[in-house]
């Protein structure tokens, strides 16, 4: 049993002898920290010292890889293992970071990270850590999802708050939900509303950082709590999320469900809240102003109008007419026909295509005038 007065201590794996005595330099009036030259070393150090708390590991190593040594830790039948938090190494190759990410990397630093980044993402690590070792210990999971519960994300945004308060950090929340859930359920059926809101949580958990944390804010709406993430980064994240679900294939006896989400989002600190309770009702609140105001739609920490329906990004509106939603689309091709007009001069420039791009752009100012007239009408 490890001694409670005993500093964490801290796996340090990487081949470079001078890396890991830089490392070991920023963190050694923390914590303490065990050093090893590669992967199959580190993996038998993470079997036999269960005094390890965090693991800081270089992406290529001999024997073993950062990627192999990855892979292990997150198969491994120990659960100590499996959750413990791995600070990855970072060089410049992406896809060797989407990778590393993929097999449950915790977080990213660079050789050139200072010392106070490095600590701060260390802390906040271990913090996340420890607040899922305490909620594990004395709850069990929501029955639907198998996700925290609202009591279990209500501790950890007093957390997570705290943490924020304490650090001079940022923290964000959000709160989100099907539009229209009562209708699908009325509609479909508790069973198939139940396996759908599973399918939704399995490709938001893909999307979430492993330090994030995702549980029940009730039955049928969850939240995120995410530590270090500032605002407007949260809203940009939101709106990915409901773009993504905006085109994902669910369906139900063979038949694609038409569905959308709302998302609430709050950020200290941004929204000048005086405590986890009052910025994750902040949260809560959003939600249900979005989905009064039609729903498919976020609701951030910056007021803006709530009568326009949200415009696609140029890429989301090619997804949703791929995925036979052009319908969605319609309303905004004012504003993507606008977007796109660069690069059709830019084709007929270059290829001599023929296009009539004076005809396209007097019927795109042609619906625009047609659109403001319906408005002021």
């Amino acid at each position: 049993m490890n001694n409670p007065k005993q500093r964490p201590r801290i796996l340090i794996v990487d081949e470079s002898r001078m890396a890991r005595a830089a490392l070991i330099e920023q963190v050694r009036e923390h914590y303490d920290f065990r050093e090893e030259v590669n992967g199959e070393a580190g993996w038998q150090a993470l079997v036999l010292d269960h005094s390890i708390r965090l693991v800081i590991c270089a992406l290529s190593m001999p024997m073993l890889d950062g990627d192999g040594l990855l892979a292990r830790v997150r198969a491994s039948r120990l659960a100590r293992l499996r959750q413990i938090p791995v600070l990855m190494i970072a060089g410049d190759n992406e896809e060797a970071h989407r990778r590393a990410r993929e097999l449950g990397a915790s977080d990213f630093i660079h050789r050139e990270t200072g010392r106070t980044e490095l600590l701060a993402r260390i802390a906040l690590l271990l913090s996340s850590g420890q607040a899922q070792d305490q909620l594990g210990a004395n709850s069990e999971g929501h029955p639907d999802t198998g996700l925290p519960t609202r009591q279990q994300i209500d501790m950890q945004t007093t957390q997570a708050f705290s943490y924020a308060q304490r650090h001079q950090i940022p923290a964000s929340l959000l709160v989100m939900a099907f539009d229209r859930f009562d209708e699908l359920r009325e509609t479909h059926g508790d069973e198939v509303v139940k396996e759908m809101q599973k399918r939704f949580v399995s490709m938001l958990s893909k999307k979430l950082r492993k330090e994030d944390c995702l549980g029940h804010y009730s039955d049928s709406e969850l939240a995120v709590i995410s530590v270090g993430t500032p605002y407007p980064a949260c809203e940009v994240f939101a709106n990915r999320l409901r773009e993504a679900l905006a085109v994902a294939k669910i369906a139900v006896h063979g038949h694609r469900l038409d569905l959308s989400i709302s998302i609430g989002a709050a950020n200290t600190p941004v929204d000048r809240t005086v405590s986890a309770a009052s910025l994750l009702s902040l949260a809560g609140e959003r939600l249900k102003i979005a989905q009064q105001a039609g729903g498919n739609r976020v609701i951030a920490c910056v007021e803006k109008p709530l009568t326009e329906i949200p415009v696609p990004r140029l890429g989301h509106a090619i997804d949703l007419i791929r995925s036979g939603r052009a319908r969605a689309v319609i309303p905004h091709l004012v504003h993507l026909g606008k977007e796109v007009l660069p690069f059709l001069e830019l084709l007929e420039r270059e290829l001599k295509l023929g296009l009539p791009m004076a005809d396209i752009r007097s019927r795109i100012l042609d619906r625009e005038h047609e659109v403001q007239d319906t408005r002021q009408a």
